[in-house]
């Protein structure tokens, strides 16, 4: 199984092992191509790949080795809690990953931990929850009213009035 997106980096992750949840981790791996389009401005003539674009390919494999997947189901990142980098990754290195899974409060959380051939270059904890699950609702609509929803209250607490 790969694992490809829309965001900063190009390339596909894939899954080498789904990993048992308490017994093994899950692990995946994605080659960092030298293609990348990050790479043209990040550095120039001394490319490294960007913290960002790491989290990035971490989220993904997070999202393809989900330990519980129930039909109806829209699991999306709601936080990345923390994130260590540890040393850099080039192009060309292979960025191995590995993910233990806890669910808390309702959310999943993933405890990962991307490595080159050099050793660990990140440490990386997100959150996922269930949107289906927390609006009752599904697809673009939920979404989308839900953000309409937090923005008109941040709106009325900028303008110091409740819009709750």
């Amino acid at each position: 199984m790969t694992a490809a997106g829309w965001g900063p980096v190009d390339g596909t992750v894939k899954v080498v092992d789904p990993g048992v949840p308490g017994e093994r981790p899950a692990r995946c791996v994605a080659v960092v191509d030298a293609s990348e389009k990050v790479f043209a401005g990040h550095f120039p003539g001394f490319a490294i790949f960007p913290g960002v674009c790491v989290v990035e390919y971490v989220q993904r494999g997070a999202l393809a080795t989900l330990p519980e997947r129930e039909p109806g189901g829209r699991w999306v990142l709601a936080a990345v809690e923390s994130s260590r980098f540890l040393s850099p990754v080039y192009p060309g290195d292979e960025l191995t990953s590995e993910y233990v899974w806890s669910r808390k409060d309702g959310a999943l959380r993933c405890r990962a931990s991307a490595a080159t051939g050099r050793g660990v270059a990140a440490q990386i904890r997100l959150r996922f929850e269930d949107r289906k699950t927390q609006t009752g609702e599904t697809g673009e609509t939920g979404e989308t009213g839900e953000m309409a929803r937090d923005t008109e209250a941040r709106s009325g607490r900028d303008r110091g009035t409740d819009a709750g």
